[in-house]
């Protein structure tokens, strides 16, 4: 399976979720980055902090799929 037919297959609800925390993380953080007011150096370094993280969440989240034919793997097997 290639990376655009992982994008356009269905996504689980968990990793649904995961896509819109990390996009609300995103939209929060660069809120903060760009408010006109002087904020402490450390808010800002979080907020870069939580623009990376909700960036690679939703990336991720984006691109996991459904098993379309799940095979349970059993001792013995010989896999």
């Amino acid at each position: 399976m290639n990376i655009l037919d992982r994008i356009i297959a269905p996504t689980p609800k968990f990793f649904k979720k995961v896509r819109t925390v990390g996009l609300v993380l995103a939209a929060v953080s660069a809120s903060i980055l760009a408010a006109p007011v002087a904020l402490p150096a450390v808010v800002m370094q979080v907020a870069g902090y939580l623009a990376v993280a909700g960036s690679v969440a939703t990336a991720v989240s984006q691109v996991a799929t459904m098993a379309e034919n799940p095979e349970p793997k059993t001792e013995g097997d010989g896999n």
